[in-house]
Formats: C-alpha cells, structure tokens, sequence
C-alpha cells in the first residue's frame, strides 16, 4: 500500500464510522438503556467484526458477488429484514428500572456476526478495500482493517456514551418509550439507500 494513502484511509474511516448508520443507532440505544458498561461487548463486536469483514472482503469474498449477482440481491433482503426485526427490538425494549429482565444488550459475537448484514458496513468494506488497496496484497489489506481497528472504537463509543447521557433525560416511560420509537424509525429511515436503487 501506498503509505500517502493512509491520512486519506483514516479520515475515510473515521467518517464513515462516525456517521449515523445501523450500528451507531443501535449503540445509541443501547447506551440508553443498558449504559455504557453493559454495551462494551457490543462496541468491541463491531469493532472486531468489522476487521473481520474487511479481511474477508479483501481476500476475494467480493468475487463471489461477482460471479453470482444473485448472493448479493440473497444477502441485501436478508439484511434487510434483520434490521427490520432489530428496530423492532427497539421500539418495544422495556425500561432498563421496570424491566432490565425483558431485555439485554447485544453480545460479542451478535454484534460481529451483524456487520455481514449491515447494508452500511458492507459499503464501507467494499470502498475501503478497492479504494485504498490498489495493489491488493494481504499486507495492505491488513493495513486498511487494522486502520478502521484503531479509529472504529473510540468513534462507535462516542454513539454508546451520547445514548447513556440521553438516559438522564428519560425519567419517565413516555420519553423512554418516544426515544426507543425514534430509534427504531431511523435505524429503519437508515435502509433508504439500500431499499432503493
């Protein structure tokens, strides 16, 4: 890889990290109603299972796509009605002091496993291994996954510790249940770009 791409990769990767999109919604949400300890498995998931994705995706996963467009069309409706299902999950979470049992956090592995549904995280896969790995070695694909690593965290952390401040501003079930209802609606707002060609 050529290493004057690196300022350009980390600012791409700190963009598209930062910005609203499924995973930063749901962090969000989380945050709020589970806090930011109980939500560090989810933030490390993300964080690690996006790497994964890049790897993966540098590798050759995206010549699949390419000899069977079909595997593609499969996996863009099985994302979305996952995201669908987990907007869902939102609106109707019960408050963390009424009823914490009815409800838990995204784990580790749930939290990896998401990012190969998430329509945002394949976007950001794909335009970060043909845009900054022109000679395509696994070095520099490694780079570009380590890159993403070590900006991911801190900016899907900023997500977890904005919900768990908004917390504080969710005394009662009416805002509880209006903020996990406006959660849902744009983490449902966020499949607009993939909905639509």
């Amino acid at each position: 890889m050529n290493l004057d791409l690196i300022p350009a990769l980390a600012a791409f990767a700190f963009v598209s990290s930062i910005t609203p999109g499924p995973n930063n919604l749901m962090l969000m949400a989380s945050g709020a109603n589970f806090g930011f300890r109980r939500t560090l498995p989810h933030m490390l998931g993300i964080g690690v299972g996006f790497s994964v994705m890049v790897l993966m995706v540098g590798a050759g996963l995206v010549q699949i796509f390419d000899a069977y467009p079909i595997s593609h069309r499969i996996l863009k409706a099985g994302s979305v009605l996952y995201l669908l299902y987990l907007a869902w999950k939102i609106a109707h979470a019960a408050p963390m002091k009424t009823g914490a049992e009815k409800g838990r956090p995204m784990t580790f592995l749930q939290a990896a496993a998401f990012q190969w549904v998430n329509p945002k995280a394949w976007t950001m896969a794909l335009t970060a291994v043909t845009v900054y790995t022109p000679d395509t070695t696994l070095a520099a694909i490694a780079l570009v996954a380590l890159v993403f690593g070590a900006i991911n965290l801190p900016s899907v952390s900023t997500w977890t510790v904005l919900g768990q401040q908004m917390a504080r501003l969710l005394t009662n079930a009416a805002r509880f249940t209006a903020f996990n209802w406006t959660m849902a609606t744009l983490l449902v707002a966020s499949l607009y770009p993939v909905i639509l060609p």
